[in-house]
Formats: C-alpha cells, sequence, structure tokens
C-alpha cells in the first residue's frame, strides 16, 4: 500500500457510491479486444543502484548522435543547441512555473513568451503570434479549424506533399466535424500542381495548406498559391517543420501567406526520439480573434512600468464554451523559452549563417550522392536541408548495411507511401561535416554494389 493508499475498504465505498460492483465495471467502454487480461510483465523489485544499471545497459542500445552519424530528418532535426539554454531553463522560475493567468507573480514567464511571439512574427512575417502550441502537427490542424471559423467555409485543399503525420492530425481533428478534406497533388518537381489547383479551388474553399519547403524538401512557389486562394476569397495556410530554412528563403508573410504554422524543435530544442517540441502560430491581425491560444500582450501600469499580460486566451476557462477556439491545447513554455532563447543568442546573421550551411552541405551530398550509379534524384524543385534519393535495389538491405557502420542514412517513405518504396528521404544539417558526408556516400555506393 505503499504507493496506492486506498485500502479494499476504500475502493468499496468509492464502487459503491459509483454504482458499480468492481473497478472491472468502469472499464466497459474499452473494446475487450484491446484490455490487458494479464499481469503486466515486470521484473522483480530492485534498489535504486541496480535499476539505474538497467536503465544505462537499455539506453546503450540506442543510437544516438554521440553513437551514430545522422542523416534522419522528416520532421525532427539534428542541430546544435547552445549549452547556455540548458542552464538558463533549469533555473528553478522557468522549470517549475505553470499557466502565467497572474501577471503580478508571473512577469518573467509573460516577458518570455512576449518575446518569443515576437521573434515568431519576424520569422514568419505575420502580424501575430500565440503562445506556441504542442507540435507542429496540431498547430497544423488548429489552423485548418481557424480558417474554416475564419471564412465561414468548410472545404479544405490538403498539398499531397504537406508532411504526411500533419495530414494525418488534420484528419483526426475533423474527423468529426463537416470539413471537407481534400488532395491537391504535386508534380515531378516535387511542388503543387498549379493546374489542379485551379480546377479545385472555388467559392466554397476556406484554405490551401502547403509545407513550406514540403515533406520531400522541396521549397514551394507560395506567391501563386496565395493569388490564386485569395482571388476565390480563401487563405493560403502554411507549414513550416524546418524553420532554419526561413534563415535564408523569403518569410511566407512576404508571399501572401494568411497564416503561418509549424514545429519549432530545431531551435535549440534535442531531438528527443520525437519529443517534446514546440508549434509556432502566427496569423494576420484581421484573423486574431479566430486565434487559438493564449496571446501576451504588453501594457503599461499606474506608474508608467512596462507590464505583460495575458491579450487573449480563447479557452473554454475564461470565455464562454461556444466561443472558444482551443479547447484542447495549451503553450510549451518551457520549450518555448529554449526557442527564444536559441534564436536571440544566433540573431539575424546567425540564423542566416545556419541556415546557409545546412542549404550547401545538402546540396553538396545531393549532388554526389545523385551522380552515383543506379541512384537519382526524383523531384527537380530546389530544396533545403533535405531531399529524396531514389537508390537501386532492397532498401532496408541498404540501410541495414549502413547502419552496421554507425551510420543511419535517411528516412524509407515507403512507411508513408507504399508506390516509394525505392525512395529514401535525406537530411542534412550544419551537424554533419564534409567527412561525414563523404563516407554517407562511399557507403551508399558500396552497399548499393
Amino acid at each position: 500500500m505503499r504507493y496506492i493508499p486506498h485500502t479494499d475498504d476504500d475502493v468499496r465505498q468509492m464502487l459503491a457510491t459509483i454504482g458499480v460492483d468492481s473497478v472491472t465495471d468502469l472499464f466497459v467502454e474499452v473494446p475487450e479486444a484491446v484490455r490487458l487480461d494479464r499481469p503486466l510483465e515486470l521484473p522483480e523489485p530492485m534498489s535504486e543502484s541496480q535499476v539505474l544499471a538497467e536503465m544505462k545497459r537499455l539506453a546503450a542500445q540506442n543510437a544516438t548522435t554521440e553513437t551514430h552519424t545522422i542523416f534522419l530528418g522528416g520532421g525532427a532535426y539534428n542541430h546544435f543547441i547552445p549549452t547556455v539554454i540548458d542552464q538558463l531553463i533549469s533555473r528553478s522560475e522557468f522549470y517549475t512555473a505553470y499557466t502565467p493567468y497572474q501577471p503580478e507573480i508571473s512577469q518573467g514567464t509573460l516577458q518570455a513568451i512576449y518575446e518569443y511571439q515576437t521573434l515568431i512574427c519576424q520569422l514568419t512575417g505575420m502580424d501575430v503570434s500565440n503562445a506556441s502550441m504542442y507540435d507542429g502537427a496540431s498547430a497544423c490542424a488548429e489552423a485548418v479549424l481557424m480558417a474554416a471559423r475564419a471564412t465561414r467555409r468548410k472545404k479544405m485543399l490538403l498539398a499531397a506533399s504537406l508532411h504526411p503525420e500533419y495530414r494525418e492530425t488534420v484528419a483526426t481533428y475533423c474527423r468529426h466535424l463537416d470539413i471537407e478534406l481534400l488532395d491537391l497533388p504535386y508534380l515531378p518537381s516535387g511542388r503543387i500542381d498549379q493546374a489542379a489547383l485551379a480546377t479545385l479551388l472555388d467559392t466554397e474553399t476556406a484554405a490551401v495548406v502547403a509545407g513550406y519547403p514540403n515533406f520531400f524538401g522541396v521549397i514551394e512557389e507560395l506567391a501563386p498559391l496565395a493569388a490564386a486562394a485569395h482571388q476565390v476569397g480563401a487563405l493560403l495556410v502554411t507549414a513550416v517543420a524546418e524553420p532554419v530554412a526561413l534563415g535564408q528563403i523569403k518569410s511566407p508573410g512576404e508571399l501572401g501567406a494568411d497564416i503561418v504554422v509549424g514545429e519549432g524543435q530545431s531551435f535549440g530544442m534535442p531531438v528527443s526520439y520525437g519529443g517534446p517540441g514546440v508549434g509556432f502560430f502566427a496569423a494576420r491581425q484581421k484573423t486574431v480573434r479566430s486565434m487559438p491560444g493564449r496571446l501576451v500582450g504588453a501594457t503599461r501600469d499606474k506608474d508608467g512600468r512596462t507590464g505583460y499580460v495575458l491579450t487573449l486566451a480563447t479557452r473554454e476557462q475564461h470565455i464562454r464554451r461556444e466561443k472558444a477556439t482551443s479547447n484542447i491545447c495549451s503553450n510549451q513554455g518551457l520549450c518555448v523559452l529554449m526557442a527564444t532563447i536559441y534564436l536571440s543568442l544566433l540573431g539575424r546573421r546567425g540564423l542566416r549563417e545556419v541556415a546557409a550551411q545546412n542549404l550547401a552541405k545538402a546540396e553538396y551530398a545531393k549532388q554526389a550522392i545523385g551522380a552515383l550509379p543506379g541512384f537519382s534524384i526524383p523531384f527537380s524543385g530546389p530544396t533545403f536541408n533535405e531531399f529524396v534519393v531514389e537508390v537501386p535495389g532492397d532498401i532496408d538491405v541498404l540501410l541495414l548495411k549502413l547502419e552496421q557502420q554507425q551510420i543511419l542514412a535517411g528516412l524509407p517513405l515507403k512507411r508513408y507511401d507504399a508506390t516509394m518504396e525505392q525512395r529514401l528521404l535525406i537530411c542534412v544539417t550544419e551537424q554533419n561535416s564534409r567527412e561525414q558526408i563523404d563516407i554517407l556516400v562511399e557507403a551508399l555506393k558500396g552497399a548499393a554494389a
């Protein structure tokens, strides 16, 4: 009873109050097929030192950036993280803070969020940013819902080149809503088919949703997408899974986007097996009332001192439920702080330099791999730090051979699309040296042979 304080008598009283006979009756809504009908397979109790030793043994089986050369991307990116970030976020006032409802005791947290919002607006070219969201995928889904609210329309055109996990999350959010999701095909360049867009767009369309860069690493032409969408009164939503790219390419706001969302993991957060990350969400001023989440604003007190407050909080805890725009979302406060410190440390010039290294190294790798016998680059559009490679032979065998050399060569695309059985998504960041790229090229050549 050390960890479960309820006695058998306590449990009987609670069940009687609820009106059921047993704890099992509380789970009748869960299908029997997915219930565990046996005890958990746990080892015998161990001491703290034994547990630590076992956890280290298990951790040693993982492939990490220290043990392997990594060329994986697809939404989570291996970028350099300045040491100072971990030092600053470990301060107790940041590490233990929760939601900043009370400005009189939360000025530090509120200011950090305000600075983050400012940086996101500068990065995306938009007017307003919220205080963040769970991740890029949920931010994209919330953007679709926001577009429906703002336009009072229900038809969404999702680029087939949008990250498949973003697409799946959008579909999940819209599953029980009266929202129609249509695929927008792409060309051999990897970019959206403008002719197909013209056919699908009409006055019932709420938004066009495109990746920037898209899932294949290709940089979409946003300006014509925005012009076509605006002509019928629709919005352009751009989803940026790799925001380091915005250090080199034009911001979505400059090119006409109305809502810009994405994943901020690249800004000072470790890959950490896929999370946590931080979803950023920015929009035009005219649609701010439809924006989900929190928004921190700056004001002045009666003595003229600058202060920070929650200017908008559209959760059902704050406003009438039928008016709420974000019942199940929150801001990732600690991850927001990491992104804010990262962007502040680098500044414009630093981010531009990191992006330039990513672009140059990825292009060097793409040209070298594309020149290998049997290998090709299927998409002709311009790319940033990711690109798709068509590989000869069995892709699983090839990847296994490279893994045995401590090289994680890329993400097989057949896990998302069965028609891409021979295609590999390769990512190169500033963390990859020219020597590592040359080793990858030679390893691919040898494994294919």
